[in-house]
């Protein structure tokens, strides 16, 4: 299990002449760099066949076929802006109060000024990279429908193809719609799916395969198994009555004590699970993107996400990595959710305040803003990463602590097969650990939905949820809540509420006639 590096990410799949996707072909290119790249004629033999599901996974990370995102995958933005966890990340945190950024990089301020149109550049990159990560994975999936010795690719590749789908439900609410059983060729215009046919689709085909994925903890590591597509259906029902309309938050529940019932456990170093040996913490980490300062050099990444957090006053050094960009850190709103910023009673408070000022009155200016050290190339003995540049660091997609606050919410929310008590102990033992004893735990009667949105704030930021948290609250665009520059006042204003979606990029709107954009685009 502590075996770290399950497939060589420099050797990429590229078989785009097969895939089925979004019509926009032009923004999507990606054909094979060179004869020596395996392609569906020269599947041959189980390292074939497992190159091509490394491509699947190394497409979370990486953004272009070779070395450091060159030759990108997707032709209309650089590699490293386009890579999936970079997208993933800006658009569910930049878009909330967790995060803003100095850059002034084409449209990226839109994000969080939440004024974004159809032809914001980023908003397209991620609506590719979703669809292109689906085109890959519908491509595996029908090369090895019926080969039984390929069935542990084919049953995950289906679950990468599910967790795709889930985030175009979620973040986009619509989108065309490919799996491997259509029509291949660049002159296919797919169908648009609505939010009701997207959830459906990724219900049942998480459920048809859990049962199919590896037990938990017992895969190689990096690789998907039965706790992930648990936890994916747990994020599904857990935001069922915001993408649907239906409440599902007892299937939550079932679905979330499988996980708690898994044998994970709470890391007892909250710390541990964001450094360059966090790959040794599957106790607590469900499901990471595997990142490696020599197999996954790319400028997006944990490359970025490192290196864009560190500024101002900040040694490098101590992150371990070769310089920093300044570019995010967070608002006074979220840093409001912790009683003491010092980190000295909740060690989750990780902030960097020396040289930088709480207010934020000019976002191109790092030190506006507190900074977060959250993610580190240091391991937990205190060595540097093996690549000053490209880090070690894994990033957590799911975790086991997540499991447990979405049990408590799911029970607070009136799911069934859970109980009050039970849903308190979870969420003071995730305390527990913060706070290293029992003095940060709470009594029932302050265990409150927005309790609880505060809390998934303080142990799970800048892990790609608040968004996603924010809009099942209510609490995303409207006013409901305000935080500096959201709606781009310095004060933070409302916004309309078409902007709990993204929109369909004009591009794809143009190019295929099936589709329709999103209400108030």
């Amino acid at each position: 299990m502590n075996t770290k590096y399950i497939f060589n990410y420099k050797i990429l799949v590229a078989a785009a002449m097969l895939f089925a996707f979004v019509s926009c072909i032009n923004d999507l290119d990606t054909l094979p760099l060179d004869e020596d790249l395996l392609t569906a004629d020269k599947l041959t033999d189980d390292a074939s066949y497992k190159g091509m599901l490394a491509k699947c996974y190394a497409a979370l990370v990486v953004g272009g076929q070779t070395g450091v995102d060159g030759n990108p995958d997707i032709s209309s933005i650089d590699g490293g802006f386009s890579s999936y966890l970079r997208q993933l990340w800006n658009h569910q945190e930049l878009t909330t109060d967790e995060a803003i950024c100095a850059w002034n990089d084409g449209n990226l301020r839109d994000l969080h000024d939440m004024d974004w149109t159809a032809s914001n550049e980023f908003v397209t990159a991620m609506y590719y990279r979703i669809n292109l990560e689906i085109a890959y994975c519908n491509n595996l999936i029908k090369l090895t429908n019926g080969k039984d010795e390929f069935k542990a690719y084919n049953t995950e590749a289906r679950l990468l193809r599910g967790l795709a789908y889930w985030h175009l439900l979620d973040m986009f609410g619509t989108g065309p719609f490919v799996t491997d059983e259509d029509p291949v060729g660049s002159f296919f215009f797919p169908q648009q799916a609505t939010a009701q046919q997207l959830f459906d689709y990724v219900e049942s085909e998480l459920t048809a395969i859990e049962d199919l994925l590896a037990e938990p903890r017992t895969n190689e590591y990096g690789r998907a198994d039965k706790a992930a597509a648990w936890m994916i259906l747990s994020k599904l029902y857990l935001n069922a009555e915001t993408y649907t309309g239906t409440a599902r938050y007892t299937d939550c529940i079932t679905y979330t004590k499988k996980i708690i019932a898994a044998g994970y456990s709470l890391e007892s170093n909250y710390l541990n699970l964001f450094l360059a040996d966090n790959h040794l913490r599957t106790n607590e980490i469900i499901f990471p993107i595997v990142c490696d300062g020599e197999r996954t050099q790319t400028w997006g990444g944990m490359t970025f996400l490192i290196h864009s957090t560190v500024g101002g006053d900040m040694p490098a050094s101590e992150s371990g990595i070769d310089g920093g960009w300044g570019g995010n850190r967070t608002t006074k709103a979220f840093v409001n959710h912790f009683q003491d910023i010092t980190g000295a009673t909740d060690s989750r408070a990780l902030f960097w305040t020396q040289g930088q000022n709480l207010e934020i009155g000019d976002i191109f200016n790092f030190r506006d803003g507190y900074a977060l050290r959250k993610f580190r190339n240091i391991t937990s003995g205190g060595a540097t990463g093996s690549n000053l540049s490209h880090p070690d660091t894994d990033f957590p997609l799911f975790r086991y602590a997540d499991a447990l606050l979405m049990y408590a919410e799911a029970v607070l929310r009136g799911g069934s097969g859970g109980d009050a008590a039970t849903a308190l102990g979870y969420v003071n033992t995730i305390r527990t650990r913060a706070y290293g004893n029992d003095t940060g735990n709470i009594a029932a009667s302050a265990l409150t939905l927005d309790f609880i949105l505060a809390e998934r704030g303080r142990e799970l930021y800048w892990e790609c949820h608040r968004r996603t948290d924010l809009r099942r609250f209510g609490k995303l665009a409207g006013g409901d809540y305000i935080w500096p520059w959201k709606g781009a006042a310095a004060a933070g204003t409302s916004v309309d509420n078409k902007f709990n979606l993204f929109p369909i990029p004009a591009s794809d709107i143009s190019a295929n006639p099936n589709l329709k954009q999103t209400t108030g685009y």
